[in-house]
């Protein structure tokens, strides 16, 4: 797990006031990480095309230049010219060692965009977009310095953005690196100390990147138990009934000792489910509203769900239905939502009569979940998307782990399988969407078939060979 900052200024500052480090120590120490990733993964003698910028990203850009130079094919392009400061100062650096700037671009074995970095608040000019496009269309291996150029500061796209294999990002994660929009951009995100360690630097933070070391397995310890101690999950398996059985399945697989599909009419799940009329008497969790539709009256719902004491997960069909939205108010439940996009916007309108897009979602994603934040700071919201964003009391965790094997019907319902069987087993909602969400993308990224190919049965296999790092 990774502190996540939405800005590095502030530290930057700090290293330059408190600790006595100048900007051409922390230049030197950015350069250097990404330096060690191109002698980590390509021979000396490798071609390399570094593109700068005119302020401190292509200063950082000159420098590595100049780490490179002597033992790999360096050619350095700086369309604009330099205009910082230190950007004029490495660029001089750069010719007293010999080193000359090429006047075109041509592909190379390794490409370095080190154009704009972290900040950018404007739509890129035509004259660096055509730059962009041309550098997109190389084959070479491609590094973003620090933020990928068009990546914004808010992480949309300005209106493209340089396509990386991997983003060596300084002194600490920034938000604009996570928001779904920028994801197939960013490519494997690598962040890199500036000369002092990420505890010194990095100061604190309510948001973290999860990583699968994160993942903790419902591991069973000792050999002395019965299922009741494991919990006992009822699913509600409503009109579309697949949805409640997939969900079933997930929870059962993932270790509860107990699960009932509560059922209307008879269904014919697998033989390891149970299912009956009613939640049972000894459930110790609930999930609802995986194909819910209009299955059960306001009365059922009503005993079973809204004035239970139980740990809930709401669902799909939950967020259009304002009986079962009544149990946010609901302070001493444990209680997760995990909508998708679109559904998130009925449940905002049905809690706040605000209607927003799924593009207003999706372009503020962050923003979205610490409203909700902010008005029900003790429910667990987890919003689906390219990267999970999980909050509950301030804290906001990032699973940046999923992967298009996910998009496909049914995967939804095995992640609500899997945080109401740990709910079951005595999760609190937080650990259990976090946990749910790592097993979730975990399992997806496990699956040895083709992208496209994977079932939600898949998932659910795949959990039994899931291992902690």
């Amino acid at each position: 797990m990774q502190k996540v900052l939405k800005s590095c200024y502030a530290m930057d500052r700090k290293c330059y006031e408190s600790y006595g480090l100048t900007e051409d120590i922390l230049m030197e120490h950015a350069a250097r990480g990404m330096a060690e990733y191109i002698r980590e993964h390509f021979e000396k003698g490798a071609s390399v095309l570094i593109v700068c910028g005119v302020g401190n990203n292509g200063a950082d850009g000159m420098v590595l230049a100049r780490q490179l130079h002597g033992d790999y094919r360096v050619s350095m392009h700086v369309p604009f010219g330099a205009k910082s400061a230190m950007a004029v100062l490495q660029l001089e650096r750069a010719y007293k060692l010999g080193m000359k700037v090429c006047d075109a671009m041509e592909d190379a074995d390794v490409i370095v965009d080190a154009l704009f970095g972290a900040g950018l608040n404007r739509k890129l000019d035509e004259e660096t977009q055509q730059i962009l496009h041309r550098l997109n269309s190389f084959k070479g291996f491609k590094i973003a310095c620090d933020v990928p150029t068009g990546v914004g500061e808010n992480g949309r796209l300005m209106p493209i953005a340089f396509r990386a294999d991997v983003t060596v990002t300084m002194g600490a994660l920034k938000e604009s690196l996570f928001l779904d929009e920028s994801k197939d951009v960013t490519g494997e995100i690598i962040r890199t100390d500036l000369g002092i360690s990420s505890s010194m630097y990095e100061g604190e933070s309510s948001v973290f990147m999860l990583e699968p070391s994160d993942l903790k397995l419902p591991s069973r310890l000792k050999d002395a138990t019965h299922k009741g101690e494991f919990g006992h999950a009822a699913v509600f398996c409503g009109e579309k009934e697949g949805a409640g059985i997939i969900a079933g399945m997930a929870a059962g697989r993932f270790g509860a000792g107990l699960t009932t599909l509560v059922v209307h009419e008879k269904v014919i799940p697998p033989a390891y489910l149970m299912h009956a009329t009613v939640v049972p008497s000894h459930a110790s969790a609930l999930a609802i509203g995986m194909g819910l539709g209009e299955h059960f009256d306001g009365e059922f719902l009503q005993k079973y769900v809204v004035q239970s004491h139980l740990p809930v997960v709401l669902d799909a069909d939950s967020f259009y239905h304002e009986e079962l939205l009544s149990i946010l108010t609901h302070s001493e439940r444990e209680i997760v939502l995990t909508p998708h996009p679109k559904e998130f916007t009925a449940l905002w309108e049905r809690l706040t009569g605000e209607r927003l897009s799924v593009a207003a979602v999706q372009a503020e994603r962050f923003e979205v979940v610490r409203r909700f934040n902010k008005k029900y700071p003790h429910v667990t919201l987890l919003l689906k998307g390219a990267n999970m964003l999980i909050a509950q009391e301030e804290k906001l965790y990032i699973n940046p782990l999923g992967s298009a094997r996910l998009s496909k019907g049914g995967s939804g319902d095995v992640l609500s399988g899997l945080i109401v069987s740990l709910l079951a087993q005595g999760y609190t909602g937080i650990d259990a969407a976090v946990q749910g969400s790592l097993a979730l993308a975990m399992a997806a990224r496990n699956y040895q078939g083709a992208s496209y190919a994977m079932l939600p049965t898949d998932i659910i296999e795949g959990l039994a060979l899931l291992e902690e790092s």
